[in-house]
């Protein structure tokens, strides 16, 4: 059930972890969530009821990108963002700051805000903490995102510190900004580089704020997993219990089980989306690469026992020989099963926390990735002289 206002309820916990419910006007966002990533308002080589049939409550869509193509003004002419892209269901909006840092050639940093230049045409452009609310609005976004400043791990203490005391004081630009919108949220993100102390300042600070929520930022950009598992084992306890606590940019199945162990609700990602793409799929037996020799004669299915449609029926030698052709249609189902095996894993989640058994249920998964891992190198060893030959084309 939809409420008018916006609100997140616990209903278990299973040590750090938890299940629970966001609600709001447009639907209810049942956590852990995976978000999947509509950057420039598609799921690319998706349709929106499969993302939605898959059991997607939210997706993401980019500031950044809809700012410059088609712009945000011409969204609101059109309706706004949700029947521009035809997803009816909450939307996510990131603030465009990581990719005002990934993706522009030339921008200037200070306290005003960014200045850069599109990727696109080299035009300039300037993003301030309220440009960026006001974009989020006129997008019709359901919950917002500060507009932060993200810098690229490793880094000095004193870089951390300098973009994370920066983040706090757009936090609260962004706060004033976004004003009072029922049944709307801004989440803040937590800054601080890789230095703990830096992190729980800023997790105190934007706590102190009283947003409806907050995210994790900064990680996941290059730094190994058990630097980014630190950060959040230190944050958890400076993060509001009774808010939707949300990891950006995060992550590699793997990354997704142990940030839920440590108590974070929702998540997005590329990965699925972009690794399908390149001929790579998720699946309870681990990852494949459907570009490898090994399966131009393999007749069985990613994954008979899951219910997407791209993963039961499908063999894996079709599937090779249409990334091979560089065929659309390879494209296009690779995606849809590596999103449909993050929702079952989110479910998964889900299902063993409100049963108690989340560790159990880690560990289960865990180990299907490995066996998986196992008989794909007896595989290989079993058809090394045929692989060698069929990878010289």
């Amino acid at each position: 059930m939809t409420t008018e206002t916006f609100t997140f309820t616990v209903n278990k916990t299973d040590g750090a972890a938890r299940t629970g419910e966001i609600r709001m006007p447009r639907g209810v966002i049942r956590t852990p969530a995976f978000m999947p990533v509509g950057t420039a308002a598609t799921v690319k080589a998706m349709y929106p009821d499969q993302v939605k049939a898959l059991g997607a409550d939210v997706v993401l869509g980019n500031t950044y990108h809809l700012m410059l193509r088609p712009g945000a003004e011409r969204v609101a002419r059109l309706g706004g963002l949700h029947k521009f892209m035809n997803w009816p269901y909450p939307i996510l909006t990131d603030s465009g700051g990581f990719q005002v840092m990934s993706l522009s050639a030339l921008r200037k940093i200070d306290e005003t805000g960014v200045t850069f230049q599109s990727h696109i045409d080299g035009s300039t452009h300037v993003l301030t903490p309220e440009r960026s609310i006001e974009i989020q609005g006129l997008l019709g976004s359901d919950i917002q995102m500060q507009l932060d400043e993200c810098v690229k791990l490793p880094c000095s203490d004193e870089v951390a510190e300098k973009a994370m005391r920066l983040s706090l004081r757009w936090a609260e630009r962004c706060r004033v900004a976004f004003g009072d919108q029922p049944g709307k949220a801004m989440f803040g993100i937590v800054q601080g580089g890789a230095v703990e102390r830096l992190r729980i300042e800023s997790a105190k600070e934007l706590a102190a704020l009283d947003l409806k929520g907050y995210a994790i930022g900064g990680l996941a950009v290059g730094e190994p997993q058990d630097v980014m598992l630190r950060m959040i084992e230190t944050v958890e306890p400076h993060m509001p219990s009774e808010k939707p606590r949300y990891l950006m940019g995060v992550g590699t199945p793997d990354d997704i089980v142990e940030a839920v162990r440590r108590g974070v609700d929702m998540f997005d990602c590329v990965m699925p989306t972009r690794a399908g793409r390149h001929g790579q799929v998720f699946t309870r037996h681990g990852r494949m690469n459907l570009r490898n020799a090994r399966f131009a004669e393999d007749t069985s299915p990613l994954d008979p026992e899951s219910k997407c449609t791209a993963s039961n029926t499908y063999s894996r030698a079709y599937l090779h020989h249409l990334v091979r052709s560089n065929e659309i249609l390879g494209m296009m189902l690779l995606t849809w099963n590596n999103l449909a095996y993050y929702q079952e894993l989110t479910a998964g989640l889900r299902k063993a926390i409100a049963e108690g058994r989340l560790d159990d249920y880690i560990g289960e998964v865990k180990e299907g990735w490995a066996r998986g891992e196992r008989d794909s190198k007896a595989d290989i060893g079993r058809h090394a002289d045929n692989i060698a030959m069929a990878d010289e084309g």
